[in-house]
């Protein structure tokens, strides 16, 4: 007989977990009690649930596999509700795992109490509470099976207090095998006979469960038959950025290259993508619920085949089975030279505006991408900052982004450590905006104690500049609330043992960065730039007219 507690240890060891994030909390001391006796499993104590939330999100977006993230009631799991939103709309594999107030207490409002099918259930693919300590084993396999089949995404599951210290006899079952949707030999037919007919095809590519042979793979299939390929929002590292068919990403702010292209195209190949407003331009780039253009619309979940546009050939396929049924195919199109001029015009679009205010975030992102591993890791929250490196920045095919689909400030420094934990020998670099940072600052101490320390770039302008940018726009002359007053990124760095320091200029930054990156305990960089410069290619001058 082992207890609750005991046995969720002996699960999650069983599934091949090796690290939890997570803050301790009263409501499950007995799962702690329990992992004491499972040395193969790592736990990174964070510093707010909000980080742990986040760093689970990106541990299961960068492996594949669920990231495991365990809080308290009430209050933590209510700050862990963040890291589930960006999960599910990165379609990223997560399980959270939430102390509960004990059986006999619940539905009275107890002390930190909180219905969890109820407040995740919009946000999380499964949610549930755990009643009875011989059902553990049964439910966390499924919550491996839920999180990672179909379109991955974050399960929650309530834990009772008195449940993990009831005891029962029920040993842990096998490592769970999710399975992926393979094509039939009929929608492989129809796919072909569709592209037989278009004259001006495009691929888009996104969503999560890709595994590096699935990218090969995909690579594979659209050099052979020359067709042009954009990354839906954020997800630029699923193809090698140098290759001859990559012609940049459709999400926000596209060039207007690729927004012609979109336009122009009479085919749309999306392979895994749920179309979301960033990637049609709030769903106004097709036509709902037709696109006016054929559509091949192929996903791991049929959920999402349907769901907004009506795909004239709908396949239900992984992307990995899919494109290693596609890698095979020698399609013989005529669009060569469309293809061409799509790549030709990415090329063009990757110029960038010097500027002599301030650092110069263009030279910033060029040398970077002279002089970074290729299997560097690149990571960020949300903000304008985001755009130098997630626009100008060339993801080869070991590089990896890790960026939220849900928009979430303070997203990249718990990703970038999360990161590091899980691939200490990477080089990982988090760019963050200074309102960015201070979302989750306090999570360098998550990454001192864990000796998981990656490089930041702080890129400081004092304000929020997304939002200063819309204000200027629709309100010119009326700015508000947008100003931030900063502390000293530096010193607080220090304080945390990263190596610091702040630039001012364009010439101090390549020698700055060859400092941290190789400083044994992380580094932090601080970068001055000028609030004028608002976007690559976008000054405030501009914008006021």
């Amino acid at each position: 007989m082992q207890t609750g507690g005991q046995i969720l240890a002996a699960c999650l060891a069983a599934q091949g977990v090796k690290t939890v994030f997570g803050v301790p909390g009263e409501s499950y001391l007995a799962v702690l009690d329990a992992m004491k006796d499972h040395p193969e499993i790592r736990l990174i104590g964070n510093r707010n649930e909000g980080g742990a939330a986040f760093m689970a999100c990106a541990h299961g977006q960068l492996t594949g596999q669920p990231g495991i993230c365990m809080v308290t009631r009430g209050p933590g799991a209510t700050n862990a509700s963040i890291g589930v939103h960006s999960a599910m709309q990165g379609s990223n594999p997560m399980i959270l795992f939430i102390g509960q107030v004990g059986t006999e207490m619940r539905g009275r409002e107890a002390f930190q109490e909180v219905d969890y099918r109820a407040f995740f259930g919009p946000i999380a693919k499964w949610v549930t509470e755990i009643d009875d300590a011989a059902r553990i084993p049964e439910i966390i396999a499924r919550a491996f099976s839920v999180a990672c089949s179909g379109r991955p995404g974050p399960v929650v599951i309530a834990l009772p207090e008195n449940m993990l210290r009831a005891q029962a006899d029920a040993p842990a079952t096998p490592k769970v095998r999710p399975v992926e949707a393979a094509p039939t030999p009929d929608a492989i037919y129809d796919l072909q006979k569709a592209l037989s007919r278009a004259e001006r095809p495009l691929v888009l590519i996104g969503g999560g469960g890709w595994n590096d042979q699935g990218r090969a793979d995909l690579q594979r299939f659209v050099e052979a038959n020359a067709l042009p390929v954009s990354s839906a929002f954020r997800f630029q590292d699923l193809l090698d950025n140098h290759s001859s068919s990559y012609i940049g990403d459709a999400g926000l702010g596209k060039t207007p290259a690729l927004r012609a292209a979109i336009d122009q195209a009479d085919l749309i190949l999306a392979l895994n993508i749920r179309f979301g407003e960033n990637t049609t331009d709030g769903y106004e780039a097709f036509k709902v619920p037709r696109m006016g253009k054929v559509l091949v619309h192929a996903h791991g979940s049929d959920l999402e085949l349907g769901k907004v546009y009506q795909a004239d050939v709908p396949i239900h396929a992984g992307p990995n089975a899919l494109c290693a049924v596609l890698a095979q195919l020698d399609l013989r199109g005529g669009w060569g030279d469309w293809a061409a001029t799509q790549r030709a015009a990415y090329l063009d679009s990757m110029t960038l505006p010097r500027r002599d205010a301030g650092v110069d975030m263009a030279a910033v992102i060029e040398h970077l991408q002279t002089t970074l591993p290729d299997n560097a890791i690149l990571t960020n929250g949300a903000g304008n900052f985001a755009i130098w490196h997630n626009k100008f920045f060339r993801y080869g095919a070991k590089a990896r982004l890790l960026a939220p689909q849900s928009g979430a400030m303070g997203y990249g420094l718990p990703a970038a450590i999360a990161a590091k934990a899980q691939c200490p020998d990477r080089l990982v670099v988090c760019i963050a905006g200074d309102g960015d940072f201070q979302m989750n600052m306090q999570e360098l101490g998550t990454a001192m104690q864990a000796g998981a320390q990656p490089v930041v770039i702080v890129v400081n302008n004092g304000t929020y500049g997304t939002i200063r940018m819309h204000q200027e726009r629709a309100y010119p002359g009326r700015t508000s609330f947008t100003d931030i007053q900063n502390p000293d990124f530096v010193a607080i760095a220090r304080a945390y043992g990263f190596h610091a320091e702040q630039v001012t200029d364009t010439a101090g930054f390549s020698d700055a960065f060859g400092r941290a990156a190789r400083s044994s305990t992380g580094g932090l960089l601080e970068l001055v730039v000028d609030p004028e410069f608002i976007t690559p290619k976008t000054t405030l001058s501009q914008i006021r007219g």
